[in-house]
């Protein structure tokens, strides 16, 4: 699958990103800021509204897409500013030492820039040749039990991580299912204008779907690798809910683009009564079972689905690892307050037997008593960033 390769040959032990030195400038709630990083752990320790997201938002944007909050760009320059906001961050990445940086200049121009070693890049899918980024923040807590758009979201994030490509594609399919919507509004659609974009349409959904099931596939075999019933995170069961992701595999792609395409073209009369495509991609769902328990994640506990969640966060850190040769950089916002001792000891474990860097945020710092001797411990200040002894 496209962008699903490997950085280091066969049978060569992975390597681990680091994050080595990150500066702001008027970057959110940060005029200036500079955190010189030498430690695999970095501990954000402040009082809620300091500004620990912000941080780790920043980092967040040298992965494909719009960072953990997808946000506007507009929304990223500091409030009373000229518009204009830089993002660099210095790595030991995949290709070794190198400058990534990322920001709107001044002067009237509001396009975002990418940047590596000082050249300009296309976009922020450049930074995946250095660069792997995950995260587990709170607003995907509610995951399990939300609606099946959220989970899409965060599947096509998995897919990202290794396939940096699937954001154009799924982007691509929208545009195109959004045209076909509007050929369907028209009392008399051009029938060939309908032809050309249900052909196009065909040939993204199926390039999506494969990316999807072929993630999902491996994943499954991770989680799988990785259940232990003595564990403090559960083990969980995962499946595509989709027409076009299940016949990946067992048949060709064409054969499956082909009825797809077929199926469009039999269906613009119900879908231009409904006003929009009934069937595709764009409606598939991540199905998650909690594995001890035989039931559907979103069925289970609070704090069943945190467990749950960090689980398949942490075997996809192990995926990523695995299919590019280099451990990924994983963003952790507020999520130590939310477990019991046992499982943050747990999660601290995991962290260390993965050999990633791992960033983490809280407002308590008894919660990362265990760990901080080994960790670069920043307390947070709004607008401040201050190294703990």
């Amino acid at each position: 699958m496209a962008g699903m390769r490997a950085f280091k040959g066969a049978g060569a032990p992975p390597a681990a990103a680091r994050l080595r030195r990150l500066s702001l400038r008027r970057f959110r709630s940060y005029a200036g800021a500079t955190a010189v990083i030498d430690r695999a752990v970095v501990v954000l320790v402040g009082p809620n509204g300091a500004g620990k997201t912000n941080l780790i938002e920043a980092v967040s944007l040298f992965a494909a897409g719009r960072g953990l909050r997808r946000a506007r760009l507009e929304d990223l320059p500091m409030a009373g500013g000229d518009g204009s906001f830089a993002v660099v961050a210095e790595i030991e990445g995949a290709l070794g030492p190198a400058t990534l940086g990322t920001g709107v200049e001044g002067g009237g121009d509001p396009a975002r820039k990418y940047r590596i070693n000082g050249e300009p890049v296309r976009s922020a899918a450049a930074f995946a040749d250095h660069l792997r980024v995950v995260w587990l923040v709170p607003d995907m807590d509610g995951l399990f039990a939300g609606p099946p758009a959220e989970r899409r979201r965060f599947l096509d994030r998995l897919v990202l991580a290794v396939d940096p490509a699937h954001a154009g594609r799924v982007g691509a399919l929208e545009r195109a299912l959004r045209s076909r919507n509007r050929l369907l509004e028209a009392r008399h659609p051009d029938p060939y204008w309908l032809d050309a974009v249900e052909r196009e349409a065909a040939e993204l959904a199926v390039a999506v779907a494969g990316a999807r099931a072929e993630t999902v596939r491996r994943l499954a075999a991770v989680l799988a690798d990785r259940r232990d019933p003595a564990s403090a995170f559960p083990w969980a069961e995962i499946a595509l809910d989709g027409a076009l992701e299940k016949a990946i595999g067992e048949q060709p792609a064409t054969d499956i683009e082909d009825r797809y395409r077929a199926g469009l073209k039999s269906a613009r009369g119900r879908d231009a009564a409904a006003g929009r495509t009934l069937e595709g991609p764009h409606l598939t769902d991540l199905a998650v079972i909690h594995g001890p328990k035989g039931i559907p994640a979103g069925e289970t506990s609070t704090g069943e689905q945190k467990a749950l969640l960090l689980n398949l966060v942490l075997a996809h850190a192990g995926l990523v690892t695995a299919m590019t040769g280099l451990a990924p950089v994983v963003l952790l916002d507020e999520v130590a307050a939310h477990l019991d001792p046992a499982r943050r000891a747990a999660l601290f474990d995991a962290l260390v037997a993965l050999r990633l860097q791992v960033i983490v945020t809280g407002a308590d710092p008894e919660a990362f008593a265990a760990i901080a001797p080994q960790a670069a411990v920043f307390a947070v200040k709004p607008g401040e960033l201050i190294r703990s002894p």
